[in-house]
Formats: structure tokens, sequence, C-alpha cells
């Protein structure tokens, strides 16, 4: 045990650093230094993180001795590196924090990994502050959407629980081969995708509301008659993924197209309705 251990150390010794952590790195203590103690907690767990990420990247070893683990796939992809766990009679927390492994791209990486970090660190600020005034729970965590040849998408999702609850999600879908994180407007030519985008949603609304009479969105009835605030248009940067069928999926937070009853609303957007509009068919097809 001692010899493979050493081995390991071994290894991880020679592990090559590329150009660009170095750069981030910098970064990241520059920033602590501008923000004192409040970022001393984040560029210290970014560079354990940094460390822990690297060590499964490059050793065999280590990434065999993960695959053994029940529920780790011989590929490791996500991991949750960090819990906060809360539990008394008013106040509950369980937040886990997914670091994402095996991109090529190092600096996109530990981008997005210090981005899940901050992320965690600001909710569970949060959670501390409005804890000690009522009684609260907060449930935060990810799931791998999307784990394809060419596509990787994974949500966050925060629930919070007071009198009532609320729960919004985030997304990021990274373009596995040519290692880009893809945003909305990167995948059309221009932004007629908004539009083009929002009538669609609307209509599927519509429909929905026609085949569940229990459903209920907040957009004009025939009549144009109104009583709340109704769904206009998506935004520019709406939360959304690309799935397994390669089809682009919009999502909308609790209470953000309709009652809260009706929680987190998807609209898998018809890739015809797009053909036009969008800058390549490499991703929505």
């Amino acid at each position: 045990m001692d010899d493979q251990l050493e081995k390991l150390k071994q290894q991880y010794m020679q592990i090559p650093i590329p150009d660009e952590l170095d750069v981030i790195v910098n970064q990241a203590l520059k920033k602590s230094y501008r923000r004192k103690t409040h970022s001393r907690w984040i560029s210290a767990a970014v560079a354990a993180v940094l460390l822990f990420l690297i060590g499964i990247n490059v050793s065999t070893s280590v990434a065999n001795a993960f695959s053994a683990i029940p529920g780790v796939g011989p590929l490791i992809k996500v991991l949750t590196i960090r819990e906060y766990i809360v539990n008394d009679d008013s106040h509950n927390a369980n937040i886990k924090v997914p670091g994402i492994t095996n991109l090529k791209d190092k600096a996109l990486e530990l981008g997005l990994n210090e981005k899940y970090l901050e992320e965690a660190k600001a909710l569970y600020v949060q959670f501390q502050e409005e804890s000690s005034k009522a009684a609260l729970g907060v449930d935060a965590g990810y799931t791998v959407m999307t784990d394809t040849d060419d596509i990787f998408a994974i949500a966050r999702y925060v629930v919070e629980t007071t009198g009532s609850s609320s729960e919004n999600m985030k997304y990021d879908t990274i373009d596995k081969k040519n290692q880009i994180l893809l945003t909305l407007p990167l995948l059309f030519k221009d932004d007629q995708y908004i539009e083009v985008i929002s009538k669609n949603i609307k209509e599927q609304m519509k429909e929905r509301v026609k085949a569940d009479p229990d459903k209920t969105y907040w957009i004009e009835n025939e009549e144009g008659d109104s009583s709340i605030e109704m769904f206009q248009s998506v935004r520019a940067d709406q939360s959304f993924y690309i799935n397994s069928d390669n089809h682009l999926v919009i999502s909308f937070d609790k209470y953000e197209v309709a009652p809260g009853y009706m929680g987190v609303q998807e609209f898998v957007i018809p890739t015809k309705v797009l053909s036009d509009i969008l800058i390549s068919h490499n991703y929505v097809k």
C-alpha cells in the first residue's frame, strides 16, 4: 500500500502544468488580494480543487481507482467537490458543489469549477443570514442533462423553502470536441432568435392548456385580458441546454411564466422552427 501511494505521489510530481493555468491562478490570487478575507476561502478552495482534478485527469491509477467506486463510471465527468449540510429543528441546508473533470481545456474547466464554488459560497452565506430571521430550507445540487459524443450539459438547481418555495435552474452546455462553452446568442445568426423562440413557446403554452385545462400560463387569452404581467419574450440570455437529441430546450424558473404549482417549465423548440436562423447545425439538429 505504501509503495502504491509513493508511486502515485511521484506521478503527481511529474504532472506538467499547462501555461494557461498559471495565468488563471495568478488572476485568482490578485482577486483574493483585492477582496481580502472574503475571497480567501474561494482561492484556497479553487487551489485544492485544481490539485485534485489535475491528479484525476492525468493519473490512470487514480482514475481506475475511482471507476471501482459504485456509481462512478470509468470516465469521471462530474464530482461533488464540496457539500454544506445544516440540519436542525427549523433550518435545513444541503448544498452540493459540482466539479467538472476531464476537459482538455483546463482554463475552461477551472473557470467553471471556480464559478460553481462561488455560487455555493454565496448561497450558503445567504442561508446563514436569512436563517437567523426565520425558518428556512435550501436544497441545491446538480444534474447531468446531456452527455453525448458532442455535447455535455449540466444543470444546477436551487430550491429554497420558507413559507412557500422557489426553484431556479442554471445550465452550462459545452461543445466537447471544440471545448467551447455555448451561449444562446452563439447559436444564431442574429438576435431574430428571440422573437422566433418566444412565438413558438407561446404556441406551445396554448397547446398545453388546451390538452390540460388544469395548466395555466401567463399569456393573454383570446380576449386579450390580463390581470398580471404576461410573458412577452425570452431573454437574450434565457436559460437553456441542448438535449441528447440535439434539440434546444428553453427553461423558465418556478413563477417565471406560470403559477408556482407548475414548477420549473421547459420547452423543446422544434429544430424546423430554428433552421433558417441557426448559424450552423453542429449543435441543434
